[in-house]
């Protein structure tokens, strides 16, 4: 029974022997057998107790499907909307999290790139280590390396003592590059090599860090366009494509709009207190 239950944990087993001992019984329940049945056995009753295990692995699998199918179609995070397109993007939320694919969302500013990213990683396994945001947009590109992979004391003028990277703050964990855009055509390679190689050196250093972290991206730019323009490396654009993700405005999703304003009204009253 204990081998059993080692390999199959909701393997429903029922014990059947020739051993009439009350603690021998105990124990096999205990242990997790749905019956103790005793030989000679009524041919009858087996059927019954078959019958009743079947029933209960039906309702398991009806319960399984039921909370997986809540799960994936309830509001992630602060994320609001019942409207096909948001469904569609729950989906995909509840699809990406058990995996360690890179992901890139594309959408307009505003759409809630980053709430989907942290949806991602909250239902991930990684959920109880780190979650980085790293804003490409706001870091000076002369920072980014820095910022990105730390630094050794003395690596550049100002460094006046060791630095740790947002990566290695964020190892076991998730990184959030939102307007990855924004880099340049330099840090683009670097960051490409890390996520390919799983690893990276500090700055002035020749030590290698490994990397276990899962990337997500987010861009409001046409990566494509900026491609064929030389400004987007295309190696690190099939890189961070692996699972894509297009939020939708809020111009096709109108039927979310009542929604929305009883989010804000919610919110706005419990901040004044009213």
């Amino acid at each position: 029974l204990g081998q059993v239950r080692a390999i199959d944990p909701e393997a429903e087993v029922v014990m059947i022997s020739a051993l009439d001992d009350f603690q021998t019984a105990v124990s096999a329940m205990r242990g997790g057998a749905l019956d103790y049945i005793l030989k000679p056995f009524d041919i009858e009753y087996v059927r019954a107790v078959v019958h009743r295990v079947a029933q209960k692995r039906k309702l398991s699998t009806e319960v399984r499907y039921l909370r997986q199918a809540l799960n994936r179609y309830q509001p992630f995070e602060q994320m609001v909307g019942r409207s096909q397109p948001m469904r569609d993007v729950f989906d995909l939320i509840a699809r990406f999290a058990d995996s360690d694919g890179t992901v890139l969302i594309q959408g307009e500013s505003g759409t809630g790139k980053e709430l989907v990213a942290k949806a991602i990683h909250n239902q991930s396994r990684r959920r109880r280590n780190p979650f980085v945001v790293i804003n490409c947009g706001a870091i000076p590109s002369t920072l980014m390396e820095s910022e990105l992979f730390g630094h050794r004391k003395g690596a550049f003028t100002g460094a006046v003592s060791d630095g740790v990277g947002k990566l290695e703050v964020a190892n076991s964990g998730t990184v959030f590059l939102d307007d990855i855009d924004s880099l340049s055509v330099e840090m683009q390679a670097k960051l490409l090599r890390t996520i390919q190689e799983k690893e990276f050196e500090r700055l002035g250093t020749h030590r290698v860090v490994k990397a276990d972290i899962r990337f997500i991206a987010a861009t409001n730019q046409d990566l494509g366009a900026m491609i064929l323009e030389n400004r987007f490396r295309q190696d690190l654009y099939y890189r961070i494509n692996v699972l894509p993700i297009r939020l939708p405005p809020l111009r096709p999703r109108k039927a979310d709009l009542p929604l929305l304003l009883n989010h804000f009204l919610a919110r706005h009253t419990r901040k004044v207190g009213h």
